[in-house]
């Protein structure tokens, strides 16, 4: 990885990319309420679960697929897995942060000059337009590798995750670094499989996380919350 390329992988990875991630828990939130995360062992242990039960079984193993459709200029698997993962998400709120900040990342690297036109004309005719489409595509278009390009993406969602469980339960800054330092190792031994698993006829994507989407639900009609999931 050269230089430059680092700059754009800690630009997407940066916590001050304005895509709205600090908005939302996706269910940490509901959690709490219900008492599921009460310290800083049970944040760590959730958002571990939630990392290797959810997100790898079917979000990371998309993100590469679109990653290599993008490769590929192949614009109608783009389209199919853009259509699969948004039909994927299973409660309202889980839908529309995705849309909201894919369409917030597209807005920003067409204000920021990057992407080829035709392609940003096709992403924006999405409807809708799912987080990582978008993400693959800058990642693809800058040409960064696709195993750092899904690093960064699953590090900015564990950031968020953090920084949610340190501003709900609440935690204390040591407190919630711990637990990113910790899980961060954890994405980097899944990296290697990852890669492995979406190149595998074999492997079958798994959505299954029943009490994940009835938390979401409930924290659509919750009485008072901090973030939007």
């Amino acid at each position: 990885m050269n230089a430059s390329q680092l700059s754009a992988l800690l630009h997407l990875a940066s916590p001050a990319l304005p895509i709205g991630g600090f908005s939302y828990s996706q269910g940490l939130e509901a959690a709490v309420f219900h008492g599921l995360i009460h310290d800083a062992t049970s944040a760590q242990t959730w958002i571990k679960e939630h990392l290797t039960n959810v997100v790898t079984k079917a979000e990371a193993i998309i993100w590469l697929y679109q990653f290599e459709a993008w490769n590929k200029g192949d614009l109608e698997i783009v389209c199919h897995w853009n259509e699969w993962f948004w039909a994927s998400r299973e409660t309202n709120e889980f839908r529309k942060e995705t849309e909201q900040m894919g369409w917030s990342l597209l807005k920003l690297i067409k204000d920021l000059g990057l992407g080829k036109s035709e392609d940003l004309e096709m992403i924006h005719s999405l409807k809708p337009i799912t987080l990582p489409c978008v993400h693959a595509y800058v990642c693809n278009y800058q040409k960064i590798e696709a195993i750092d390009g899904l690093h960064a993406y699953l590090f900015s969602w564990l950031e968020n995750q953090v920084m949610a469980a340190i501003k709900i339960i609440p935690l204390g800054q040591v407190a919630g670094q711990k637990i990113l330092i910790e899980i961060s190792k954890t994405i980097s031994s899944l990296l290697k499989d990852l890669v492995e698993n979406s190149q595998s006829s074999q492997f079958q994507l798994n959505t299954f996380s029943p009490q994940l989407s009835i938390l979401s639900s409930r924290h659509e009609t919750q009485y008072s919350r901090l973030f939007r999931s």
